[in-house]
């Protein structure tokens, strides 16, 4: 038999069911499921030094599992000595089995390792039923060997739910475990 995740199983097995009840769905094809995982990463130093996107490349390709690609400023800005098409961050979209590993990894491991951690904030969602996670250090994750980074790198995660608002998202992503301060998410 083929390998399935951890959180891959649940959702079918838990969540789904508990979510219909919630909302008092009448098909499970119309439960909010978790579409993928964007991470991005936002390079600005790399106008004056090229290695550092080389550096956000490997690093986000260990994180994720997935190979990471550049993303390119669409136009020139002189004042940060900047022209359109240089490489200014990396980024990377995780579906299917390793989006679902990546979140277990997040939720089990790399969370609990910052500093002081009382919880995400649930003021990240757009409306629509997205969710995205500003995380300030990437030493947060066990794959990266803090001896080899040259500097430290924050990095935003965004959850893509299929989710219609914002309050059935909330119950999406806390059911599959990620640890939220406060519940007050407005439905509008």
């Amino acid at each position: 038999m083929a390998y399935v995740p951890r959180l891959k199983s649940k959702y079918k097995e838990e969540i789904r069911t508990a979510l219909k009840d919630k909302f008092q769905y009448k098909s499970v094809m119309q439960v909010p499921k978790l579409e993928k995982i964007a991470i991005n990463q936002g390079v600005g130093s790399a106008t004056s030094d090229k290695k550092q996107i080389e550096n956000a490349l490997n690093e986000l390709t260990t994180i994720t599992g997935q190979q990471a690609v550049p993303a390119k400023s669409k136009k020139d800005i002189s004042n940060f000595k900047l022209r359109k098409g240089m490489p200014i961050g990396v980024r990377v979209t995780l579906r299917d089995n390793k989006m679902y590993e990546f979140l277990d990894r997040l939720i089990a491991v790399a969370l609990p390792r910052i500093r002081d951690f009382k919880g995400i904030n649930d003021k990240g969602f757009d409306g629509n039923g997205n969710y995205t996670l500003g995380i300030s250090e990437q030493i947060i994750f066990p794959e990266i060997n803090i001896d080899k980074i040259n500097k430290i790198q924050g990095m935003d995660i965004t959850f893509v739910t299929s989710a219609k608002n914002d309050v059935e998202a909330l119950e999406l992503l806390k059911q599959f475990g990620l640890p939220f301060k406060n519940q007050t998410v407005n439905n509008g």
